[in-house]
């Protein structure tokens, strides 16, 4: 497990991997994480827990948190 508490190119790219692969994402390829910006790390990781933090999810879920996904790229 990574330590999430460092703003690290690495650890965005840990944590954009494990929504995708949570998610899984059909765009998952459009979804990079040098799309992101690390001025963004503490939404990212607060999306990020949301994700690893629930089993399942509906379609609207699904479709909010990708959502805000692409509001935080650069």
């Amino acid at each position: 497990m990574a330590n999430l508490d460092q703003a690290t190119r690495e650890n965005v790219e840990f944590m954009i991997e494990g929504i995708k692969t949570k998610l899984k994402m059909a765009s998952a390829a459009a979804m990079q994480a040098s799309h992101f910006d690390l001025k963004q790390y503490e939404d990212i990781k607060d999306l990020y827990e949301v994700v690893v933090s629930k089993e399942n999810f509906s379609i609207s879920e699904v479709e909010a948190l990708v959502s805000e996904l692409g509001k935080l790229r650069a």
